[in-house]
C-alpha cells in the first residue's frame, strides 16, 4: 500500500524515516519538504507528483506523511496515519515534536509493529502496550510466559483485549460518553441554511473477565422494527415510538463490534477492550436541535459608525445550563474602538488584532435569554467602505443534552461470573468553529 513513512517538522527536518520498499530513496523527503513544507500554497492533503502521492496529516507543527507509488485507497493511508497519532497520543500523552524527539526508540518500534511491508497490521493500542513499553524489561524468567500470552493475545478472537483471568476489578463499571458536535449555518432572519451533527461514543470499560456487552440506541430502524419492549434502565424511552427515533446517516465502529449483528437487527454486540476506546462514531442531518438561537440586528449609522443588537436564547430544559459560551462578532476592517453599552451577562471586549468583539458568558440556563448592544467607531471615510460581513461564531457546551435527540436506551453486560456491574451516561453537545449565524447590515 505505502513505499515510505517519514515524520517532519515544520521546519522540513526529518525526525522519523522509514523506507517499507525498494521503490523510493531517502531523497524522497526532500521533495516533500520543497513541494509542501515551503510552500505555504498548498492545502490539499494529498499531493501527486508524477507517479508518487504524498499523503500528509498536519499536527501540533508536525507532518505526519505516507508515500506512494500505486492507486492506493486514500482513505485507508489517512486511517493508518490518524491511528498512529492516536498510538503516539496514548503512549507520550501528546504529540510534537518534543515527545518523538524523546522517544525515537520506541516511535520506531511502533513504526514497525503497526506496518509490515507497507501493509497496516495490528494497531490496537491496549495489544501493543503489552509488548512495546517503555518501562523497563521482563525478567528472563517470567519471559516465556509473557511471550505466550501475547501471541495469544495477538492472534486470538479479540485481539484488543487481554486474557478474562488477566483482567479483574473489584468494582465493575463501564463508563458511557455520548459527545456530539453540532454544526449549523443560520440566516440573518433566524432560518436554517445547514444543520447536522457529528457524533462519538466514547467508552470506559472496567470490567473484569471476558464480558459480553449490548448496546441500545434510540435509532430510527430500531424504533420502527421494534413491536416488543426492551428491557433496560431507559426501557420507557422505547413505548414513545417514532416520535422519538433519531435517524442516522451512517456509523462508524470499533473493530470489537459484531457488524453482522448490526446489519440484521441493529443491535451494537461487542467485547470490549479493557479501559478507554471510542465505541462508534455517527453523523446525523435530519431533526436537529438547536441548543442555542442567535437574533442579530446590525446598523451602519452613516460612514462612522455600526451599532450591534446581539440576542442569545436558550431553547432548551430550564434544568440545563449551556457553560463556556463565546461570541464573536465580526467588525468592519477600518474599526478604531468599540463601546460596549447594555450588557446581559458576561464579559465583552473588543480585539483589534481579529477584528471581533469577544463577548464570554460562563453560564446561561435553558429557557433564558440575554443581549448585547454596542457601538463600533470607524475611521472617516468619504465613501461608505464595503466590509465582507462574516458570519457571528459562538462556541459552547451543554451537558447532558444531545442536537441528534440520541439516546442509550440500555447497556447490558454477560459475564460468565454474573457479577453486578454498574453503568454510566453522560451526554454532551459542543461547537467548536462551526456554529454561525450570517449578518445582515441595515443602513441608516
Amino acid at each position: 500500500m505505502i513505499s515510505a513513512f517519514f515524520i517532519f517538522n515544520q521546519k522540513g527536518e526529518v525526525l522519523i524515516s522509514r523506507l517499507y520498499r525498494t521503490d523510493f530513496k531517502r531523497s524522497i523527503a526532500d521533495v516533500f519538504r520543497i513541494q509542501v513544507v515551503s510552500n505555504p500554497d498548498v492545502r490539499s492533503p494529498i499531493i501527486t507528483l508524477g507517479s508518487t502521492s504524498f499523503f500528509h496529516v498536519r499536527v501540533n507543527n508536525l507532518y505526519v506523511v505516507a508515500v506512494t507509488k500505486t492507486n492506493a485507497n486514500a482513505a485507508l493511508v489517512f486511517e493508518f496515519c490518524y491511528r498512529f497519532i492516536n498510538i503516539c497520543k496514548s503512549y507520550f500523552g501528546k504529540m510534537d515534536e518534543e515527545s518523538i524527539k524523546n522517544n525515537f526508540v520506541v516511535v520506531y518500534e511502533l513504526v514497525d509493529e503497526i506496518n509490515d511491508f507497507g501493509y497496516p497490521q495490528n494497531s490496537e493500542i491496549d495489544t501493543l502496550k503489552t509488548y512495546i513499553t517503555t518501562e523497563s524489561v521482563v525478567s528472563a524468567i517470567q519471559a516465556p510466559e509473557v511471550s505466550s500470552r501475547i501471541t495469544a493475545q495477538a492472534t486470538g478472537a479479540t485481539s484488543w483485549r487481554r486474557n478474562g483471568d488477566d483482567v479483574k476489578y473489584k468494582k465493575n463499571e463501564a463508563f458511557v460518553d455520548v459527545v456530539e458536535v453540532v454544526n449549523w449555518m443560520g440566516s440573518s432572519k433566524g432560518t436554517n441554511l445547514r444543520a447536522d451533527v457529528d457524533g462519538h461514543i466514547q467508552m470506559r470499560a472496567y470490567l473484569s473477565g471476558t464480558p459480553e456487552c449490548k448496546f441500545g440506541l434510540n435509532d430510527k430502524l430500531v424504533i420502527d422494527r421494534s413491536t416488543v419492549g426492551l428491557s433496560g434502565p431507559s426501557s420507557g424511552l422505547a413505548d414513545r415510538g417514532g416520535s422519538d427515533a433519531v435517524e442516522l446517516d451512517d456509523c462508524q465502529f470499533h473493530q470489537c463490534v459484531r457488524l453482522n449483528d448490526f446489519d440484521a437487527d441493529r443491535s451494537i454486540s461487542f467485547i470490549p477492550p479493557d479501559g478507554e476506546f471510542e465505541l462508534m462514531r455517527y453523523r446525523a442531518t435530519s431533526n436537529i436541535k438547536l441548543p442555542l438561537r442567535v437574533i442579530p440586528t446590525v446598523t451602519e449609522i452613516g460612514t462612522t459608525k455600526v451599532s450591534y443588537d446581539i440576542t442569545l436564547k436558550t431553547t432548551f430544559s430550564p434544568k440545563l445550563s449551556a457553560t463556556n459560551i463565546v461570541v464573536r462578532i465580526p467588525t468592519p476592517l477600518n474599526t478604531t474602538d468599540v463601546d460596549v453599552g447594555i450588557l446581559g451577562t458576561g464579559k465583552a471586549k473588543y480585539v483589534p488584532a481579529e477584528n471581533v468583539i469577544v463577548w464570554k458568558i460562563p453560564r446561561l440556563q435553558g429557557g433564558q435569554e440575554c443581549s448585547l448592544s454596542a457601538m463600533a467607531q470607524l475611521t472617516s471615510t468619504t465613501t461608505r467602505q464595503v466590509w465582507a460581513r462574516p458570519p457571528i461564531d459562538i462556541d459552547f457546551q451543554v451537558l447532558m443534552f444531545t442536537a441528534s435527540g440520541l439516546i442509550v436506551r440500555f447497556l447490558k453486560v454477560f459475564e460468565k461470573s454474573n457479577y453486578h456491574s454498574i453503568k454510566w451516561v453522560r451526554y454532551l453537545t459542543k461547537a467548536n468553529g462551526g456554529y454561525q449565524v450570517r449578518v445582515s447590515v441595515f443602513l441608516s
